[in-house]
């Protein structure tokens, strides 16, 4: 482990920190993935996307994954999120192994226990700033708590907004309807796919700040696939990935530490 001149903490070479041991892992990560591995195709065209990943994600932490251009980021996300299945290992959500579990549970598991947040947004266009937002609760058939909602809305800049439908909104304030979407039913852990990557910087940098004010506020977990340096610099530790592979990882990121990093996996 070393330290970066900017406060940055780095660790060349992936290893568990203190704490983070495969039992510990169990008792501590909102989510898991021990052994994974990830093959598209066969034989001579076998593509390798993941390769025996392991790591663990903590409660009430933010963390970035990172890595060059297929170096497997976003799979290991979708493979987390239950989105994608895995070819080896186990990936474990909270107290549920979710490999090898049936589409409808597993559906069940993403509406309850998951949260998303994509670059494209994805919301309803015919539906109003707040009917997006309880979209989940209404189709779980549960109701929303107003007290909360009124919390995520106000933090997120949201209450003169929410008779607006997509159309009549910003593309900030359609992430920000997108991640109070996320967080209203109160996920175990928030998915967010390059949630900034179509947003111009002042817009990114809100989307940005309330995730992170959503782990540090309210308890959330966020896991978050980025290319951004800047981007990466919100969350509390930054995992990189090289050829399907964890090869290292930064405490405490600065925008420095982590575009030195990717250089240094990029070349």
């Amino acid at each position: 482990m070393t330290h970066d001149p900017q406060g940055a903490t780095v660790t060349s070479t992936f290893a568990d920190p203190p704490g983070n041991s495969p039992a510990a892992a169990a008792v501590q990560a909102a989510v898991t993935a021990e052994d994974v591995s990830k093959v598209y195709g066969s034989g001579d065209a076998a593509v390798h996307a993941l390769r025996g990943v392991s790591t663990g994600f903590a409660r009430g932490a933010f963390t970035a994954i990172m890595g060059p251009s297929g170096s497997g980021k976003s799979t290991l996300m979708h493979c987390l999120a239950g989105l994608d299945t895995v070819t080896g290992g186990r990936i474990v959500l909270g107290d549920a192994e979710i490999t090898g579990m049936g589409d409808r549970r597993l559906t069940l598991l993403r509406r309850d226990r998951v949260g998303f947040v994509f670059q494209a947004f994805n919301l309803l266009p015919t539906l109003t700033a707040e009917q997006n937002i309880l979209l989940p609760l209404q189709l779980a058939g549960r109701r929303p708590d107003r007290a909360w909602f009124a919390r995520v809305v106000d933090a997120l800049g949201l209450r003169d907004r929410l008779g607006h439908r997509p159309s009549e909104l910003s593309g900030g304030q359609q992430q920000r309807v997108a991640c109070a979407r996320a967080i209203v039913a109160r996920p175990e852990v928030i998915f967010a796919d390059e949630p900034t990557g179509n947003l111009d910087s002042r817009a990114g940098a809100e989307v940005l700040g309330f995730l992170r004010s959503s782990v540090r506020e309210m308890g959330q977990t966020v896991v978050m696939v980025t290319h951004d340096p800047v981007a990466a610099s919100y969350a509390d530790r930054v995992v990189f990935l090289r050829d399907g592979e964890i090869v290292t990882e930064i405490v405490r990121p600065t925008p420095a530490a982590v575009l030195d990093r990717l250089k240094s996996l990029e070349a």
